[in-house]
């Protein structure tokens, strides 16, 4: 793999190798009931992120781990988290996608005090959803994120769900230079108004990886988290036929993806059912293509030379339990529409999937931009990460249903993710979305208009913001009030 090379079009995603997961979750059925208390610590740390033959490389991290040690809670049962800060600066922690009480969400000045240095915080909520979530810092996002703080949630089912394995795969891409060091360059202003800082080193659970053992005829649950600042994938399994269970933790209809390719966004949380019916003894490529021109090879599913644990398929598709989401009354709801602006503008080279350097000039002024800004909605910009005294762009009186139209009007993708709620995704540029979607962290393409749902039952200042990190910091974020 080659690091000492500036990111570029050409060498950005030049070395090919295999990367993977290094574990996976207990059998269903033999977890243990998680301790009372967790204990976060947050700090620097070394990890080998690139390889044997390569370095160890300074990174920050949650309990001494690349990710940051797994948090095993239970759907409905009490949680107390424990976070203390060891880094040199101001942090916190956003609970990705749990509809926890808003005092609880990790945004600093909004909802909570930033914990310093040698300080500690004590976060406690009770998940009322079952499903796969994360968790990572709402302070200084995109260089904490950047440098390793992130970590999975994993809220089990009040049932045991049945499968023969159920394995994690959190994706994070690293920008590394000579020595396997992390990059210097956070937040520079040319990345952030184009694709944000993609990295050129992709690792599974922390680790560079050539394969992953499965034997023929065993089902799997594969979910996969994307840790990232900025790459967005497009997953295909070669062989297989994946199955789509659930998205950002909320169970779907079982349903196999568009085309094949499992497009996973920054944030965004994607449940796998996979039947593992390859043959014994062979490989098969797991690839990333989004970009156009820089597909590469993410893993491979190694099968050993075992039989298969059974002939044929189990059958019906794995089918989730439901979450107690409250459905949001079409006929009654509020319709608002919120217009993403700003970012370089394109003069060419942004069809499709591709353009992630595309050239072009810039597309500012819009009304309302502050210092640092290149991003908007609506025509206003908030910065950073958060802080005391951020107005509302929309006011929602507690226990209605809202209706947002989100509008892309930029020339980049978005992963678009709002705290407190879950989304229910009703239409993308006017055709309806099927498989019964909610979602987060809703991604959107160049131009894309999409339609998604809400019941506003959640109280409090929620930021609504998009998760490439830089153009979150650089004006694409907002807060919607639920009074």
């Amino acid at each position: 793999m080659e690091f000492n090379r500036p990111v570029s079009r050409r060498n950005l995603l030049r070395s090919g190798g295999g990367l993977l997961l290094a574990a996976s979750l207990p059998p269903a059925g033999a977890r243990a009931t998680p301790p009372k208390d967790y204990r976060v610590v947050a700090g620097p740390a070394r990890a080998r992120l690139a390889g044997p033959e390569h370095p160890e490389t300074d990174v920050w991290t949650y309990n001494g781990t690349v990710p940051g040690s797994l948090v095993r809670l239970r759907q409905g049962e009490p949680a107390r988290l424990v976070v203390e800060n060891r880094l040199d600066q101001e942090t916190t922690v956003h609970w990705h996608g749990i509809r926890l009480p808003n005092a609880m969400d990790g945004v600093p000045g909004l909802t909570q005090p930033p914990i310093k240095p040698g300080e500690s915080f004590v976060y406690e909520f009770t998940p009322p959803d079952a499903g796969t979530f994360w968790y990572h810092p709402h302070a200084n996002s995109l260089e904490q994120l950047g440098r390793g703080l992130a970590g999975a949630v994993i809220v089990e089912e009040r049932e045991s769900v049945a499968v023969g394995r159920d394995l994690l795969w959190v994706i994070s891409d690293w920008r590394l230079s000579d020595g396997a060091r992390i990059a210097s360059g956070f937040g520079n202003g040319m990345e952030a108004a184009m694709s944000g800082r993609v990295g050129n080193t992709v690792t599974l659970n922390g680790s560079v990886s050539e394969a992953e053992p499965f034997q023929a005829g065993e089902r799997v649950r594969l979910r996969l988290a994307n840790a990232s600042l900025a790459r967005i994938m497009a997953l295909r399994f070669e062989g297989h036929r994946p199955v789509i269970v659930a998205l950002d933790g909320q169970p779907s209809d079982p349903h196999e993806p568009e085309g094949g390719r499992i497009l996973l966004g920054p944030a965004m949380r994607i449940d796998l059912m996979l039947d593992m019916q390859g043959e014994p003894g062979r490989r098969y490529d797991v690839i990333d293509d989004f970009y156009d021109g820089l597909s590469y090879r993410l893993t491979q599913l190694a099968y050993d030379a075992r039989p298969p644990l059974r002939a044929h398929s189990p059958g019906a598709p794995l089918d989730l339990p439901r979450n107690p989401l409250p459905e949001p009354d079409l006929a009654s709801a509020e319709r608002h529409t919120l217009t993403l602006q700003g970012g370089m503008m394109s003069m060419g080279g942004m069809s499709g999937m591709g353009g992630m350097m595309g050239g072009g000039m810039m597309g500012m002024g819009h009304m309302g931009m502050g210092k640092g800004a290149v991003w908007s909605i609506n025509g206003q910009s908030m910065t950073g990460d958060g802080h005391a005294g951020m107005e509302p762009a929309l006011v929602f009186q507690r226990g209605r249903s809202v209706v947002l139209e989100l509008r892309n009007d930029t020339a980049w993708w978005h992963p678009m993710h709002f705290h407190g709620h879950s989304l229910r995704v009703l239409t993308r540029n006017g055709a309806t979305v099927p498989h019964r979607q909610w979602q987060d962290t809703v991604l959107m393409a160049p131009k894309d208009v999409v339609e998604v749902a809400f019941v506003a039952d959640n109280p409090g200042d929620w930021m609504l913001h998009c998760h490439v990190m830089d153009h979150q910091m650089s004006g694409m974020m907002t807060v919607l009030r639920v009074a």
